[in-house]
């Protein structure tokens, strides 16, 4: 128990440093894309959807890749070494080009690396505590998230003759480079098993449960109205907060992540993963709808305490349900396939988005997410049984 406990703290000790890291960035990327690049809000979304699904793609294989040879703890480190690349490339980009570049090329070390630290998580926790394994992972995720965004905030406001955005890009490199040495203290469970004679990959498939076929077409559907999170930062900047507050409200919506993801992976435990997913996606219709008619900043600071509190009922849960009904064999496969279908959905999801602020302003592409929202949770509410790791 001690060992497992420990890898799962090393392992959210590399997402934490990862995205202190990240987080630093991502913030100001849309920011800095109107700022020296003149892009508008379509451009953006256009940037953010090529870089989400051409990256997104990978993401099955590398849970497939993970499942075949059972490199998980190699796999997950050349993803996360990705992220310490990106930063230097946005330091050399001289146009949106190469951001866009840039930013292809940090989702692409995420595919890489989301499917075997999910795996190694769940095969670090307790059948009867996977919840709170993938909620405490998820806190220390979102904690760095918090963290980075707050550094940013302060250097961002000390410097008084404007952003030097190429010496944030570099200073975010520093705490890569530590997540990337939590790797040294994280023990990978020995895997030998005998395979069967070169059994097909789609004779496997047919074993995954009707239950998580159905999840992945809720996922989509969700996902198709979930646009890029650069568009709730163009929205808070629309109602009067200037570059430097909307990093603040970004980190406290991932402060409230952080302090309920691990309370809501537990509860998950104990009364059903259907029991928080319904009620998550039905929190992200109302912070939509928020993001939509927000005239006021008080309104708009509510609106992101309720997104925060949204990605903690889902993010941690819905990675726990993905790995306890997949079939052993086929764990990294489907948790890889649960994140491509999300890849898939955002560059049609950014780009609608991104057309229709263009053509009927802000309002619009908030209130078609918060539609699809409402979709998928009455998707779940009448056609997914609620499953609980005691009852298993």
């Amino acid at each position: 128990m001690i060992r497992k406990m420990r890898n799962i703290i090393f392992l959210g000790l590399v997402s934490f440093f990862t995205d202190i890291s990240s987080q630093m960035v991502y913030p100001i990327i849309p920011l800095y894309l109107v700022a020296a690049f003149g892009a508008t809000p379509m451009l953006v979304g256009i940037i953010e959807g090529i870089a989400e699904s051409a990256a997104s793609l990978i993401k099955v294989f590398s849970g497939y890749v993970t499942d075949k040879f059972q490199k998980k703890k190699a796999l997950a480190f050349s993803g996360y070494a990705a992220g310490v690349v990106y930063k230097l490339a946005l330091v050399l980009a001289a146009s949106w080009v190469g951001i866009l570049g840039a930013r292809i090329f940090e989702r692409i070390g995420k595919g890489i690396r989301t499917a075997p630290r999910d795996v190694l998580v769940s095969e670090s926790a307790d059948k009867d505590s996977m919840g709170k394994a993938f909620g405490l992972h998820k806190a220390m995720d979102m904690l760095g998230s918090a963290i980075g965004i707050l550094i940013t905030f302060f250097l961002l406001r000390s410097m008084v003759d404007g952003f030097n955005y190429q010496r944030l890009f570099i200073i975010s490199i520093i705490p890569a480079v530590l997540g990337l040495c939590m790797f040294f203290f994280i023990k990978e469970k020995d895997t030998t098993r005998t395979v069967k004679s070169k059994e097909p990959f789609w004779k496997d498939i047919r074993k995954v449960d009707m239950q998580l076929w159905i999840y992945l077409l809720v996922v989509f559907l969700f996902t198709l109205g979930n646009s890029s999170k650069a568009f709730i930062i163009l929205r808070a900047q629309s109602v009067g907060f200037d570059a430097v507050s909307v990093i603040l409200l970004y980190f406290m919506m991932n402060i409230t992540g952080s302090v309920l993801s691990m309370p809501f992976g537990k509860l998950s435990d104990r009364i059903g993963r259907k029991k928080l997913l319904v009620p998550g996606y039905l929190a992200f219709s109302v912070c939509y709808f928020g993001f939509a008619f927000a005239s006021d900043q008080l309104m708009m600071v509510v609106v992101f305490l309720i997104y925060g509190a949204y990605t903690a009922m889902i993010a941690g849960v819905e990675r726990a349900f993905i790995a306890e009904i997949s079939p052993p064999e086929l764990k990294g496969t489907m948790l890889g396939l649960q994140s491509t279908v999300v890849g898939i959905a955002l560059l049609p999801a950014s780009i609608i988005a991104g057309l229709l602020w263009n053509a009927f302003g802000a309002v619009v592409p908030f209130v078609f997410g918060a539609g699809l929202s409402l979709v998928a949770a009455l998707i779940l509410v009448f056609f997914m049984k609620n499953t609980k790791t005691e009852a298993n």
